[in-house]
């Protein structure tokens, strides 16, 4: 963030997935030299004279919608930008409220400015929202065609960016003193598959496994990088590569595998492309190559046609892998997508039942995941402030929160520290500093 007074302000925020916070960053570095660039709602007093709405409407419109009329009684008479995953049904819901909105994107932005893949290339400091963690975007869109997915219908078909662009901002980002590396997009698991019959002899790497490994071969340090979203079918096409980038240190053991649902038939309607037993079989893998894994999957409850024996399925698969992280969505119609026009609907009562009775079982199981951990001494990385005052919330190597008393003497984030984890909840681990 910059300081000088000779600038208007452009405030950018973004929501949802670290792929849309990376395009977020992206776009901010496209103003830098125009503006002075601030991240997230603005604080009392400052009134931007733009702002960038990155927005994500994934699970419906209202999220997007509460954060424009945000900004809008902040600043009234600024300019409005709104980009992110944003279909064509937020924007005539906008334009009913808001006429002087304009809808862009990031590829629209860039066009008369610089290329897309390098703009975190520009000398000097890197412009992000944390001092400590780099997001790169490694592709954009996706080879899939779900049914319930409004995403893709903004983003289009997979688009990778070459290794050499992703190596290099890599390495600008560790030396600006980035200790976490988050390589993220719609769905990292089938980078490079877009490259059949292109050469790229210096810099081959034709899937997510070949990029790490770039990665940790050409930039050395004490960093650790974060693997995005990746679907289940693609990794299973090169799961021993990546078996072998999870023994480097540098990378967390953690992976994003999202199944969405248990039951082949619920599968099906969904067009997901994979199968219940393949995404089984890979969190068996990863579960049993690596005793204290991070598995993280995404469930959606209340699909069309979802029977109660889908339902069964599906907290089957949940009590069989035993993720320790479940992002469990309700299943909310978006215009223009297939599955808006699938029948039967499923009540609204029992989707919520049917939620309900999976989060009390997820809980439970990453609670006794959790518990493995008690006993451990870890070395873990400072984060942020605790949500509970006095406490801070610092990450170890699978990329759990572990939660630390902080004592008489503040300690700064990205501080490494030895810590035994004393205790377990749900969503963290509890610990002491050694």
């Amino acid at each position: 963030m910059k300081n000088s007074t000779d600038k208007p302000t452009l405030s950018v925020i973004s929501q949802g997935c670290a792929a849309n916070f990376g395009e977020g960053e992206k776009i901010a570095r496209l103003f830098d030299n125009e503006f002075n660039v601030t991240f997230g709602l603005p604080k009392e007093g400052l009134e931007p004279a733009a702002f960038i709405l990155n927005v994500c409407t994934v699970k419906g419109n209202s999220t997007a919608l509460k954060l424009l009329r945000e900004a809008k009684a902040i600043a009234p008479q600024a300019t409005f930008f709104v980009t992110g995953c944003a279909p064509r049904d937020l924007q005539e819901e906008v334009r009913k409220l808001f006429e002087d909105v304009r809808f862009t994107s990031l590829n629209e932005l860039s066009k008369e400015r610089t290329s897309q893949e390098t703009l975190i290339l520009k000398p000097g400091t890197v412009l992000r929202e944390s001092p400590l963690v780099g997001i790169v975007n490694i592709e954009e869109g996706c080879l899939d065609a779900c049914a319930y997915c409004s995403t893709r219908l903004v983003k289009g078909r997979l688009r990778s960016f070459s290794a050499e662009s992703i190596v290099e901002q890599v390495q600008r980002l560790v030396s600006d003193g980035c200790i976490e590396i988050q390589l993220t997009g719609q769905d990292c698991g089938c980078y490079g598959f877009d490259f059949a019959g292109n050469s790229r002899a210096e810099f081959p790497a034709q899937n997510l496994a070949e990029l790490v490994q770039q990665i940790l071969v050409k930039v050395p340090g004490d960093y650790r990088i974060r693997l995005g979203m990746g679907n289940p079918r693609h990794i299973k096409s090169y799961l021993e590569p990546l078996m072998e980038c999870f023994q480097d240190d540098r990378v967390y053991k953690f992976i994003h595998l999202p199944v969405q649902s248990g039951s082949e038939h619920v599968l099906q309607l969904m067009n997901r492309k994979h199968t219940a037993k393949d995404y089984l079989e890979l969190a068996n893998e990863f579960n049993k190559r690596f005793s204290l894994f991070t598995l993280s999957t995404d469930l959606i409850v209340g699909f069309p046609g979802e029977s109660d024996q889908d339902f069964k399925d599906t907290l089957n698969i949940l009590q069989e892998t035993h993720p320790t992280v479940c992002n469990i969505t309700r299943f909310v119609s978006r215009p223009g997508t297939v599955a808006s026009r699938l029948e039967p609907i499923v009540p609204d009562t029992v989707k919520h039942s049917r939620s309900a009775e999976l989060a009390a079982a997820f809980q439970a199981i990453a609670t006794e995941n959790n518990a493995r951990w008690i006993g451990q001494t870890e070395r873990v990385t400072v984060e942020k402030a605790g949500y509970r005052q006095g406490t801070i919330i610092a990450r170890n190597d699978a990329y759990r929160p572990v939660a630390l008393s902080e004592g008489l003497q503040p300690i700064k984030t990205g501080t490494r520290l030895q810590v035994k984890i004393t205790a377990a909840e749900p969503f963290a681990l509890i610990g002491s500093i050694v």
